[in-house]
This record gives structure tokens, sequence and C-alpha cells, in this order.
């Protein structure tokens, strides 16, 4: 099929790996424009904007589709089909009818929950025992269009890093495989009622509440790392807490009641696993103890 294809972060990329190698014509590749990053502010191209690139695609970068420019150099390129993942940019209904079969997208969740720009967070943050990707027709609606297909996949311990890395691979398999017979998968409309939205994570959430259970918090760690990553203060300093496990402890919550780091919560306790300092990698609980000991009694904030 000749396909424009639009996406940005690394969570795009195995879509466009496995359609190119699939074999289908990549008329053009859309992503988000390169933006600065990093101490020197450098201009940066996306991630799926580079591995274009690298395959030898054109890549387009506008800033909005909404224009009539914008939407007339979209339409002329006859695409059979658009291919959506994590793009960024609202496409408007001249850009979702203008492919002869319309536009597809990757969707992170198994739809009608949550939609939104935070579905592998808020699936982890809420302890789902599974996810997984939608292949859905895109419509002008946040995330309520009609379903191809859904591949799952048992969330366990994983946090939305490893998770997102696997849903890209399923999601990108699953694509090729509607692709490679389209005709032969019936769309299905969402139940509304069972809609669940999953927002943006705001900045102010990723602060460690420690009167909250301990196994609640114990998925909200899992759920933001690695980014933004949930963490709390020490001794004036923003520590970073990507990993931790569940223990069975009482003590005022925020308070530090052993040597191993482990820490009271509204309910329970919890013990870290894998921590960041302030502009350092990340540790395991051992050496970052190493480096700096936590006394028993500190209460964290």
């Amino acid at each position: 099929m000749r396909i424009i294809f639009m996406g940005t972060p690394d969570f795009a990329v195995p879509a466009l790996v496995q359609l190119h190698g699939a074999g289908h014509d990549i008329a053009c590749v859309y992503s988000q424009p390169p933006s600065r990053s990093g101490r020197g502010k450098v201009l940066r191209a996306s991630p799926v904007h580079a591995r274009a690139e690298a395959l030898g695609l054109e890549v387009r970068t506008p800033k909005s589709l909404r224009n009539e420019d914008a939407q007339a150099a979209f339409t002329a390129l006859k695409a059979d089909i658009a291919v959506v993942a994590a793009y960024g940019l609202i496409l408007p209904r001249a850009v979702l009818e203008a492919p002869r079969h319309g536009c597809l997208n990757i969707h992170a969740s198994i739809l009608p929950r949550w939609r939104g720009a935070a579905p592998i967070h808020r699936a982890v943050m809420a302890g789902d025992e599974e996810t997984g990707a939608t292949i859905m027709r895109m419509e002008e609606g946040l995330d309520t269009g009609p379903m191809l297909h859904i591949v799952r996949t048992p969330i366990g311990n994983k946090t939305t890093g490893e998770l997102t890395a696997e849903l890209a691979e399923l999601g990108a398999g699953a694509m090729v495989e509607v692709l490679a017979n389209l005709e032969g998968y019936e769309a299905q409309p969402q139940d509304d009622a069972l809609a669940t939205y999953a927002p943006k994570i705001d900045k102010a959430e990723a602060r460690i509440d420690w009167s909250r259970p301990a196994g609640e918090l114990v998925r909200h760690v899992a759920g933001l790392a690695p980014f933004p990553g949930a963490w709390f203060e020490y001794r004036n300093e923003r520590i970073k807490l990507l990993l931790a496990e569940e223990i069975g402890a009482n003590g005022t919550p925020g308070e530090v009641l052993d040597e191993h780091f482990t820490i009271a919560c509204g309910e329970g306790a919890l013990c870290p696993s894998r921590l960041q300092r302030a502009g350092k990698p990340a540790m395991d609980r051992e050496a970052f103890l190493r480096g700096r000991p936590v006394e028993v009694g500190t209460v964290l904030k």
C-alpha cells in the first residue's frame, strides 16, 4: 500500500521500520518539528524523523495541519492510507479523509479504556492487570473511532518504560497484520459507556505523597518510570524513585524504618529498588546507600 506515516517519539519507530520492511511504499513521513534539548539546547530531530531519514524517506515537519496549504500538500501524496502512532498533532477532517482508506492509529491501550495522552502511565498507576495496543480507524473525536484489531499483554511488575517498548513492537506488528488484509478486519464501534480518560501526566503528580498506601505508591512509581519519575526530597535534594517493592511494616508516613531504607507509607511500607539523584545516573539501593546512608528515623518529604 502507499502509506503516509505520522509519528514522533521512540514508540512510533518500530511501526515505521516494520511497515517499511513489509514492502509498503512509504510516500512520506510526518513528524513533529525538531526541538532543542540537552544542556546545549541543540536542535534535534525526533526519533521518527531520524529513522525515516536513515531509511531514505521524505520527512515533513509542519507545525500545524490546519492550514489549506498543508492539507493540499498532504492530499497531493495520493496515499492509500495514513498510519498514525503518537504523532502529537490534531488531524483535521480534511486530513482524515484524504487517504483512500482513511487514517489508522496505533493506540497504546485496550480501548475504550484509557483514551487520551498517557494510556500506559495510567494503566500501570491504576493497577490494571493487562494492557495492549488497539488498531483503530481515526475520526475527529479523541480516540473514539471504531476498532479493527487489539493485541494484549499482562502488566505484572512492568514499568511504563518497559511497557512502552513492548507495546511499540506489539502495535507495530498488529498494524502490519491489519494492512496485509485490511478488508478482512471488521471495524467494531467502541462502547462509550466503558470509556476512561488518560490525561497527560501533570508535574505535580510526580511528587510522592507518603500518606498513600504502599501498594498504590509502588504502582505510582512504576507508572512514572523512567519519565517523569516519581520523586521525594532528602536533604533539600530531589531524589527520583524508579522502582520499589511493598513491605509489610508500619510507621509514620515518610519515616525511614531501617538500614535497608524501608519507608513507611499511609498503609504498609515500601523499599526502594532503584533511585536517581539529580544529574546522576540511576542506581540500585545498595549503591545509593553506600554513597549517603540514610539515618533510621529520618522523615522524608
